[in-house]
């Protein structure tokens, strides 16, 4: 079926409203540049090389634990993805129809927190890079200029975020094979790039960790941008649209942090500079204005979850363009104090922040992705998100509220992170394999209280 031509970027009028039948535009293949270049910025470089300088894999392990993390994490994000077009609605409202209305508000308040703080992460590390290439930029003016190109972004929505990371999907795509095509054929690799670091378990399973978690991270709002898709998108093509954009965008630069890793010591930002050369100006231009990208979305996420916040708690307030607006400039003024005056110590302390609340993303996506696809089979009545008593869901859904509590509780002893390393992780030589056992625990113990407690009506699923 043919679509509408998607019109020129300008600013969106909705926020979490259901989005009409007569308003959805866009093809498939926009998911897969929308997470392809996104994905294409530094910070993933920096995740990359992890595997060599943190878990001191050698070359070819490290990849194929990337690789393999990356797959296996972008079944779960694409999973997301494939809800957008069937329900029309953001992703932390669609939550409501398995935490009820109340009892969403938790992890819809920990959605806003964590992408404050990857959006503030990703501007110090913005400003840090155009600063160690371009001395007449301060790190706070780099900081305030990464800022506001994201901004704008959001502030215009869910268009000019579309055409941005297709723009960016061309050009970054392009600075990253040069990058490859310098760094190995022209610069070279050092004599013993791959006798460098020897395997070890623990290193394996925290790199598959690693890049799992990457892909993990987008769950709470990949479907943001999926639900203007037509509801004939259909699921399948949806999917993997988003899973082949999301991964191979992780993937590839997060292989040019494996090599940057293994070729320099020291930081990863100044070494890519170093085997860059006489095109690193252009690199570390292309690579910044891609975080800004990628922040963009970050803010446009949480502006979206905190209106879902205040919608649950004031069910008559329907958000807006303006709204949107100063709630986003809201955010971003909480994300740039924190980037502009923890920036010295910020990125590490914040790493560890970031990775304790993946721990409890884990368990609401087995959550949410069991109710979609084996409870009510894609089957909601989207009128009830926006009740203050939840409509046919209710205030709270004990079920998952329990099996959310019992899911951060047995990933506990597998944690492993500089702030606690729980017992079992020790024991087996500081690996975190936390968020498979989340995964594996809350998924059938969720479906089969489901199954057991929930309403017939609800099993049975209703019409959207």
């Amino acid at each position: 079926m043919n679509h509408p031509t998607p019109k020129p970027a300008t600013l969106e009028l909705s926020t979490i409203q259901p989005i009409a039948a007569d308003q959805r535009h866009g093809r498939a293949r926009d998911l897969f540049t929308i997470w392809f270049g996104s994905n294409i910025m530094l910070l993933t470089v920096v995740t990359g090389a992890l595997a060599v300088t943190v878990f001191k894999l050698p070359f070819i392990t490290a990849l194929l634990a990337l690789v393999a993390g990356n797959l296996i994490g972008g079944v779960f994000m694409a999973l997301h993805s494939a809800q957008g077009p069937q329900l029309g609605v953001p992703q932390m409202v669609q939550t409501r129809g398995q935490f009820g209305s109340y009892g969403s508000l938790l992890v819809v308040a920990l959605v806003v927190i964590m992408y404050l703080g990857f959006f503030a992460s990703n501007l110090v590390l913005g400003g840090q890079s155009l600063h160690s290439q371009y001395a007449l930029v301060s790190t706070n003016q780099g900081i305030v200029l990464v800022g506001l190109i994201s901004v704008v972004a959001t502030v215009f929505g869910y268009r000019l975020i579309h055409a941005y990371t297709r723009l960016m999907s061309y050009l970054s795509g392009a600075i990253l094979l040069l990058c490859f095509i310098w760094i190995v054929a022209v610069h070279g690799l050092p004599a013993d790039f791959l006798q460098r670091n020897a395997f070890n378990l623990p290193g394996f399973l925290g790199t598959l960790s690693v890049a799992a978690l990457w892909q993990l991270a987008y769950a709470p709002y990949v479907s943001d941008y999926s639900r203007y898709m037509p509801a004939d998108t259909g699921g399948r093509a949806a999917f993997w649209s988003s899973y082949w954009g999301c991964c191979l965008g992780s993937i590839l630069p997060m292989a040019l942090g494996v090599i940057v890793g293994l070729s320099v010591n020291g930081d990863i930002i100044a070494g890519l500079i170093e085997l860059t050369g006489p095109i690193a100006t252009l690199v570390v231009a292309v690579f910044s204005v891609g975080i800004a990208a990628t922040n963009a979305m970050n803010l446009y996420c949480g502006t979206l979850s905190a209106i879902t916040v205040g919608q649950t708690l004031v069910p008559r307030w329907s958000a807006g363009a303006l709204s949107r607006t100063v709630t986003a400039l809201v955010l971003f003024g909480i994300s740039l104090a924190l980037a502009l005056l923890g920036q010295d110590d910020f990125m590490a302390n914040y790493t560890n922040f970031i990775l304790l609340l993946l721990y409890v993303l884990v368990p609401w996506t087995a959550i949410n992705l069991v109710d979609y696809y084996l409870v009510a089979h894609g089957s909601y009545d989207v009128a009830s998100f926006f009740r203050r008593d939840g409509g046919i869901y209710g205030t709270f859904n004990w079920t998952a509220v329990g099996c959310y509590v019992l899911g951060v509780l047995v990933q506990v002893p597998f944690m492993a992170t500089e702030l606690y390393t729980g017992v079992v992780a020790k024991a087996m030589g500081g690996a975190d394999i936390s968020w498979i056992v989340g995964l594996l625990v809350i998924s059938p113990v969720y479906y089969l209280l489901s199954r057991r407690f929930r309403a017939p009506a609800l099993l049975a699923g209703r019409n959207a």
